[in-house]
């Protein structure tokens, strides 16, 4: 077995590891369960793809965003080291092909979400591979106590059954005491299991709270003569969109991002951002998960985050080269009321859940009795529009469904263009015969594809341009117009999320909404927003001193940087 810091050295270019890593894979190494929290910019990866390495088998990690495993596995790659992902872009074949892979090739990592895991299919296959250890990214979704609790986690701990004797290595940014624990009991850790801390502390940030009704000059001040970059955080897309623009008129490098933009604009500036193209990007809280830039000096607060996890995690992504730099919060005291407001609205009534669930249910034209296992793209402004809702309670209503698994959300599902055949064969045969005009692309389908007429298939509309020597345009148009047509279903490619159906459709009367999940939800998320609203308002306290003790850590000193500390 090759030693872990050689393995390093050879796949990273580092010759020594950052505090507590090489502490944590021996750990793993040894055979341990090991819990790591490492606050943000503190090596998780590395804490569980070097034991990998080092150990013979296939590595199991379980990631909750099809965007960081992607970036992972493609990061792995860089530095050739076997690495795949299954996904919900992937069909069926192309799963099960995938798993081959990892059983008879030297495939290093799987990645694959909680949902995934849970699979017949995907236990089956694992039981067929040789697992040396078993990673689970994002841990803190696992407990009901922690900020964003998500119910698939709780199912992970099953795979144990399956390889019992896999180390587990569970990894998270950010944990109260409590969750620590939770962690622990529900991934069903071994006696003698080993958890590691590093502290909270930044001792190069300064964390400021600036109370202040021009905050678009303030904005100015921060950014104007930066040197490096910087990320400014709003809840509001429309947001992002105006102070992009208002600052770029000011002649300041900055572009905005959220989830609405399409998958290649997020990328795009996502990349220009980190190749340095741009130096300010304005952004909601979509961006930044799996960002790694040392050079980020300012990072701006013009909202108010939903927990001190969050508010940390965000504020981390300032000075990971261990230089100085500013973690700002712009407010006014319409923000406060405002975030206060928001946390009500996070918990409808329930009868309100329970009307959001059976619109669902119209929306996509099932019968009750139906849909069990049935995934639909779901387009949430539509569905508002068509029943009246507020897309926040939609949103927050579709939390509590999903909390008690009458459904599975999965968010930007980067998902193929698809296409049934709906007519009969004698149909599409008398088609193709007395319609030149589509015949060239029929032929084309019925070639390129073999189970049209049973099921929906992937397609891509550019492999079917390059083979009937048609522009992409006409092949999208005509594919449209035969959907129109009736002749066969076509679903273009979407980053809109999927709502997968984890039971048949219930009646009103029989959707039962747990009043335990509900209650013990709201009590965890009105203590969080207490600490919040405590933390922005301490006008006497070490604002880092407040951080720390709400992770738990004891006795821990003042920073002599924070806006408190230095009395401004």
């Amino acid at each position: 077995m090759s030693e872990p810091v050689d393995i390093l050295r050879s796949y990273w270019g580092h010759d020594g590891f950052r505090p507590l890593q090489s502490d944590i894979i021996d750990s793993v190494i040894d055979g341990n369960d090991t819990l790591a929290l490492l606050p943000t910019g503190g090596g998780k990866s590395i804490c569980f793809q070097v034991p990998a390495l080092a150990l013979e088998g296939i590595c199991i990690v379980v990631s909750p965003l099809i965007a960081l495993m992607k970036d992972q596995v493609q990061n792995l790659k860089d530095r050739n080291i076997k690495a795949v992902s299954v996904t919900s872009e992937l069909d069926h074949k192309q799963i099960d092909a995938l798993f081959d892979r990892c059983i008879y090739e030297d495939i290093k990592f799987l990645y694959l979400s909680p949902e995934r895991l849970n699979t017949e299919l995907a236990k089956v296959r694992i039981a067929q591979m040789n697992v040396a250890m078993i990673a689970v990214d994002e841990a803190h979704c696992i407990s009901e106590w922690g900020y964003d609790f998500r119910p698939s986690y709780l199912n992970i701990a099953a795979i144990r059954e399956i390889i019992p004797n896999a180390p587990l290595i569970a990894l998270t940014a950010s944990a109260t005491n409590p969750v620590v624990k939770d962690i622990a009991d529900k991934l069903l850790f071994k006696p003698g299991h080993r958890v590691f801390r590093k502290s909270f502390a930044r001792s190069n940030l300064s964390y400021q709270v600036n109370w202040t009704e021009n905050k678009f000059n303030r904005i100015i001040e921060l950014v104007s003569n930066l040197e490096g970059s910087g990320i400014i955080y709003m809840r509001n897309r429309k947001g992002t969109q105006r102070v992009s623009q208002e600052l770029q008129e000011r002649g300041i490098s900055i572009d905005f991002y959220h989830a609405g933009l399409s998958t290649e604009e997020r990328s795009k500036r996502q990349s220009d951002w980190m190749m340095g193209k741009l130096k300010i990007i304005v952004a909601t809280n979509a961006f930044g998960m799996g960002i790694d830039k040392s050079d980020v000096r300012v990072v701006v607060h013009l909202d108010i985050p939903d927990t001190l996890e969050n508010y940390y995690q965000e504020c981390g992504r300032a000075g990971r080269d261990e230089q100085d730099a500013l973690a700002i919060s712009l407010l006014t005291e319409r923000d406060v009321e405002f975030y206060k407001s928001r946390i009500l609205d996070s918990f409808p009534e329930m009868s309100v859940i329970k009307d959001v669930y059976q619109s669902l249910g119209s929306f996509f034209q099932l019968a009750v009795g139906s849909g069990e296992g049935e995934s639909f793209v779901f387009d949430i402004s539509q569905f508002s529009d068509q029943f009246s809702y507020k897309p926040k309670l939609v949103r927050n209503s579709l939390k509590f469904l999903e909390l008690d698994s009458f459904i599975q959300i999965i968010e930007h599902a980067n998902h193929h263009s698809s296409v049934q055949i709906l007519s009969s064969h004698e149909r599409i045969r008398n088609l193709k015969e007395g319609n030149e005009k589509v015949r060239p692309l029929l032929e084309v389908l019925l070639r390129s594809y073999g189970s049209l007429f049973d099921e929906p298939t992937n397609i891509s509309e550019w492999l079917l341009a390059k083979r009937s020597r048609w522009p992409l345009e006409k092949v999208e148009k005509v594919l449209e117009w035969l959907s129109a047509s009736g002749y066969i279903d076509y679903q273009g490619a979407s980053s809109l999320p999927l709502i997968r159906f984890l039971t048949e459709r219930l009646s009103k009367d029989n959707i039962s909404i747990s009043d335990k999940h509900y209650k013990l939800r709201k009590k965890v998320i009105e203590e969080k927003s207490r600490s919040v609203i405590q933390y922005l308002r301490s006008g006497d306290e070490c604002r880092s001193q407040m951080i720390l003790k709400y992770f738990g850590e004891t006795k821990p000193v003042k920073c002599g940087k924070c806006d408190i500390c230095l009395n401004i």
